[in-house]
């Protein structure tokens, strides 16, 4: 699949756009939960496929680090919460996952992060400053593309 049939991911600079995913809880997840730390999305393709599996394991062994440094970890996939549950569970997994189940793809589209041919997110990361302004984004070249940890922790390390 080629990198046109994604959206454009949302540019550094861009203050965050107004979107609401659910929480494993039935809480929901706002633009005003990014304020006051800095936030990772992790926009993934689907619950137990292979990749995302890897994604979120590999992320998962990193996340105490990237706290160290004020990052805070979401996975974020359309699937629906009780899907995304049962697939941090599995994993063993802390990574918070939020759905953007209904309407479907909304937040995903909103943060570029979309992949019509097959109606799910695209892997995307889009690190939010604590002020709610984006300061990096990165969409992988096809949903196969695993992003490694490094790309987050060299985003983290940019001067701003």
């Amino acid at each position: 699949m080629s990198p046109d049939s994604f959206e454009q991911i949302i540019a550094p600079g861009t203050p965050a756009p107004d979107f609401s995913l659910g929480r494993e809880d039935g809480e929901t997840f706002t633009r005003s939960d990014l304020l006051g730390g800095t936030t990772v999305l992790v926009f993934y393709p689907f619950a137990f496929s292979p990749v995302c599996t890897d994604q979120l394991q590999v992320y998962d062994e990193v996340r105490e680090e990237l706290a160290g440094q004020g990052a805070t970890l979401y996975g974020v996939s359309c699937d629906h919460t009780y899907s995304q549950k049962a697939f941090r569970e599995r994993l063993g997994v802390q990574i918070e996952q939020l759905s953007d189940w209904e309407p479907k793809g909304e937040a995903s589209r909103a943060f570029g992060a979309w992949f019509a041919p097959r109606g799910c997110s695209a892997r995307a990361l889009v690190i939010v400053g604590s002020d709610g302004v984006v300061t990096w984004s990165h969409r992988a070249e096809s949903l196969g593309d695993l992003p490694g940890a490094n790309l987050i922790f060299d985003a983290l390390a940019a001067p701003a």
